[in-house]
């Protein structure tokens, strides 16, 4: 058995044994993108100034690596693979509830769950709730890869200056086709001017009567040519325009709540 692939396997068995089940379980900030083909490789002479920032800050993290891409890690927990296959992609959620392992599974679209090895019906709730978990977690895993999705629309909005470094703002709205249930939703980037990598990103949710995050990135590390980080998740008061959260974050005012880890990172095509 392939040395990355047993290691794996040990780690799972590692994790869902260290489960508990009582364990409160934690809500995940919404996401609103909805998976379609990523478009890397855009006529430069049609790109405004924020797709051309996007362009380059998806480039320096992973560029043309992401279209064939085979990773897992851990997120709280549970252990999620994204597989890249130029258009087409399989992402997979598995964890461990009581005690049935349960694996999620994301392809092209289409949402299946197995537990213990047997394929369950859904309803078009559950359906909606499990392709949203396992999309958002992967999401944030892999930015900026998605920015460059059709129903992505950037404007850039100032360039600022955060800890003492030079950011470009780039502001990110999604068209309602293509955009998921959330698609009225905002998001902000801060792409640092030197490395084209997001340090820092924002954005505001209307489920469940609203709010505003703000998200620093630390623990950033190169994982066979991509990029993966972790986050610091900040909350600030709802109606806070995304713009100002960076001097809110200088200033101390934002009341942390948690961290966003991405853990054992694997790249499974070694």
């Amino acid at each position: 058995m392939h040395t990355l692939k047993l290691v794996l396997i040990l780690f799972t068995i590692g994790v869902f044994t260290s489960c508990n089940s009582s364990e409160k379980k934690k809500v995940i900030d919404p996401i609103v993108l909805e998976d379609t083909a990523s478009e890397i490789v855009k006529n430069p002479n049609t790109l405004s100034a924020s797709e051309k920032i996007i362009n380059e800050a998806i480039a320096a993290h992973g560029g043309d690596l992401y279209n064939s891409a085979n990773y897992s890690f851990v997120f709280r927990k549970n252990i999620f693979q994204f597989k890249n296959d130029g258009s087409k992609y399989k992402y997979t959620k598995t964890y461990k509830k009581g005690d049935s392992i349960i694996v999620d599974v994301l392809n092209n679209g289409k949402f299946s769950r197995t537990v213990n090895g047997k394929v369950v019906s859904l309803s078009e709730k559950a359906i909606a709730t499990g392709t949203g978990a396992v999309n958002s977690v992967i999401y944030f895993a892999t930015l900026p890869y998605k920015l460059s999705d059709k129903a992505v629309h950037s404007k850039l909005i100032e360039e600022i200056s955060i800890k003492g470094e030079m950011y470009n703002a780039i502001q990110v709205t999604f068209s309602e086709a293509g955009g998921g249930e959330d698609h009225d939703d905002e998001y902000m980037y801060w792409i640092n001017t030197k490395t084209k990598k997001v340090d820092y990103l924002a954005y505001n949710y209307r489920v469940n009567d609203g709010g505003v995050r703000f998200r620093v990135g630390y623990n950033k590390r190169v994982v066979d040519g991509i990029t993966f980080q972790d986050y610091i998740n900040y909350e600030a008061a709802v109606g806070t325009p995304l713009k100002d959260l960076p001097e809110l974050f200088e200033a101390n005012t934002l009341k942390e709540l948690s961290k966003i880890k991405t853990e054992n990172v694997i790249n499974l095509n070694k």
